[in-house]
């Protein structure tokens, strides 16, 4: 009841899973930093503050747990996170409390770049932008994409590669009516 969906669940019959991952594990190093960081602050004034201060001791304890509790969240957050690409549309969902789904098709897709930082060579990780007609979506910018380059190919030939294979079926019609067209033109004479 209280466990997220998994993200399959909102997908359609007719849809085909290309791909299903979720964020690089690096986009918790910042978060992971800033609570070793609170959390050494912790020990080292609880060391330095006099034992007569109990109730200030405590709440500098309550603190550090406090720190404790956000990184844990954010790790479930993190977590629970799932984007997944079908045939037909980019899914993303997200949340733990409050599910958020957020979609935008396939056939929308007018562009898709990517950008990968040193440090996003180094741990294998990429940002993904994805350009769309019109407005901007809510998966315009996928940041920290694990296997950046395979996912990268995957996506590019799922948005582009059945546009290409749709243009030589249509230049195929096109040369064959033409083919057709003259045959015809040849025994009418």
């Amino acid at each position: 009841m209280f466990a997220p969906r998994d993200p399959d669940e909102y997908l359609l019959p007719s849809e085909r899973r290309v791909i299903r991952f979720r964020r690089h594990w690096a986009c918790l190093l910042w978060d992971l930093f800033e609570a070793v960081g609170l959390l050494f602050g912790v020990v080292m004034v609880s060391y330095l503050l006099p034992r007569s201060m109990p109730l200030l001791q405590n709440l500098l304890w309550y603190g550090g747990l406090f720190v404790l509790l956000r990184l844990t969240y954010q790790t479930l957050d993190w977590y629970v996170e799932r984007i997944v690409v079908t045939d037909k549309r980019f899914v993303i969902t997200e949340g733990i409390i409050t599910t958020n789904v957020a979609m935008m098709p396939v056939t929308k897709v007018t562009d898709i770049s990517f950008h990968r930082t040193l440090m996003g060579r180094l741990l294998g990780y990429g940002t993904l932008v994805v350009e769309s007609a019109g407005q901007i979506q809510a998966l315009n910018r996928i940041e920290y994409l694990p296997n950046a380059n395979e996912v990268y190919d995957a996506i590019s030939e799922l948005v582009f590669g059945q546009k290409k294979e749709q243009q030589e079926r249509f230049s195929m019609l096109k040369a064959r009516r033409a083919a057709v067209g003259r045959d015809k033109a040849k025994l009418g004479k």
